[in-house]
């Protein structure tokens, strides 16, 4: 059906007809003039002046022909479209308590830039802004660019947030919003669209992208409409996926796990990360590591959770009694979340995620056993320590492509300013 049917506004029949043909053209690396008249529905007229439309406002390009490039022999040569994947772009930053992270990335979410530092957990919220604004000024500078080829930010936090991007104050601490100091108003006086999310929804964010690219968690199967990702470093951070959505509560709250003070066998939010590297410690303060361990011979400061797990996969006997109480722990978690949730997967995502593949071996028969119905397909997350500016970068650009129409692109604000 032609997308004109019954629109009788010109101007707003063209917008209509550019949103279309530029939502095809985001998703494919190129498109034919009659591909999107099979598409769309409309007149070749009509595409070919919408593209034009496109093309001189910087979204679009023209490719050469199918002739040219040995695809097309017979009849007319079709012309050929792109998206104009670099003319704008949008930020990724995953703004952590220890470890900061942003990217850029072009239009087609393709990573230009990356970089990458620690932050004192300790500092001020007005160290953690200009921290983070500087980090931003780096990695653009690191891709070449500056705020005007910028069309969109979106921040992870370990906080929750609400639709306008604000974390809730919390009673008797400032964790929350010290970890989101006012990220909106502090990138939105640089002209840009800013979304701040929590970081755990981020991920789940990823992931779904991740598995319908069939290239995420569990690639091979069917993306699963219910899932659930976690990050289990310092702290667990969950992103609930049900039916497909993503929810996030009426606060934004929804994935916090501070509920896991009250499980049994638990007893904290305390991720996978912290929960063995703790574990590890205090064993060799106690002189429980036997000096044929490998925990043994690595400087306290360093012993964290991916040398217990080298050590578990090598055999140590030791590391592996720390890694079969972390299963029971996790397992008891994994059931808390099948049992309210009814999901059908649960990805653990964060940097401990690579070297999880024994700890997740293992949870799963204390899972079996802690849940009434058949378990939940637990898998580690192929996204690593990526996953949050992944699902940032999916998000700034799913901001990108639903207001497309409303930007301006930099080459095209130049051209008319040159006019």
């Amino acid at each position: 059906m032609a997308l004109s049917t019954g629109v009788s506004s010109p101007s707003l029949l063209r917008r209509i007809n550019a949103a279309e043909v530029l939502r095809h053209a985001w998703s494919v690396d190129a498109v034919t003039a009659s591909d999107l008249i099979a598409l769309t529905g409309l007149t070749r007229s009509t595409v070919l002046g919408v593209c034009d439309d496109l093309i001189e406002r910087g979204w679009m390009v023209s490719l050469a022909d199918a002739r040219s490039t040995g695809e097309y022999r017979k009849g007319r040569p079709a012309r050929r479209y792109a998206l104009a994947r670099s003319a704008g772009h949008v930020v990724g930053v995953d703004a952590g308590q220890h470890h900061l992270t942003a990217v850029v990335a072009d239009l087609r979410g393709r990573v230009v830039a990356r970089v990458a530092r620690r932050i004192d957990p300790g500092g001020t919220a007005d160290d953690r802004r200009r921290i983070v604004s500087r980090l931003v000024d780096d990695v653009l500078a690191e891709a070449g660019l500056d705020d005007a080829d910028v069309l969109a930010v979106t921040l992870g936090v370990p906080a929750p947030t609400d639709a306008e991007g604000r974390s809730p104050v919390e009673v008797g601490a400032d964790f929350w919003v010290l970890m989101n100091p006012d990220y909106t108003g502090l990138f939105a006086d640089r002209g840009w669209a800013v979304v701040v999310e929590n970081d755990a929804n981020l991920a789940a964010v990823a992931e779904a992208a991740a598995a319908a690219a069939g290239s995420g968690a569990g690639a091979g199967d069917a993306a699963p409409a219910s899932f659930v990702t976690l990050l289990a470093g310092e702290r667990f951070g969950a992103g609930f996926v049900l039916d497909g959505a993503l929810v996030r509560g009426s606060r934004g709250a929804a994935g916090e796990m501070r509920l896991l003070d009250l499980v049994e066998g638990v007893g904290s939010a305390d991720g996978l990360g912290a929960v063995l590297r703790d574990a590890a410690r205090a064993a060799r303060e106690l002189g429980t590591v036997p000096a044929s361990s490998p925990l043994r011979d690595i400087p306290l400061d360093e012993l964290d959770a991916p040398a217990v797990l080298a050590a578990a996969d090598a055999g140590d006997a030791t590391a592996l009694r720390l890694v079969e109480r972390a299963a029971e722990r996790f397992g008891r978690v994994c059931a808390m979340l099948s049992g309210m949730l009814d999901v059908d997967r649960i990805v653990v995502a964060g940097a401990v995620a690579p070297s999880i593949g024994l700890l997740l071996e293992r949870t799963t028969p204390w899972l079996s056993r802690f849940t009434h119905r058949a378990a939940p397909e637990v898998v580690a997350s192929t996204l690593g320590d990526a996953v949050v500016t992944t699902g940032a970068v999916e998000r700034a650009l799913a901001h990108v492509r639903g207001h497309a129409l409303e930007l301006t692109l930099r080459g095209a604000a130049d051209a008319s300013r040159a006019s």
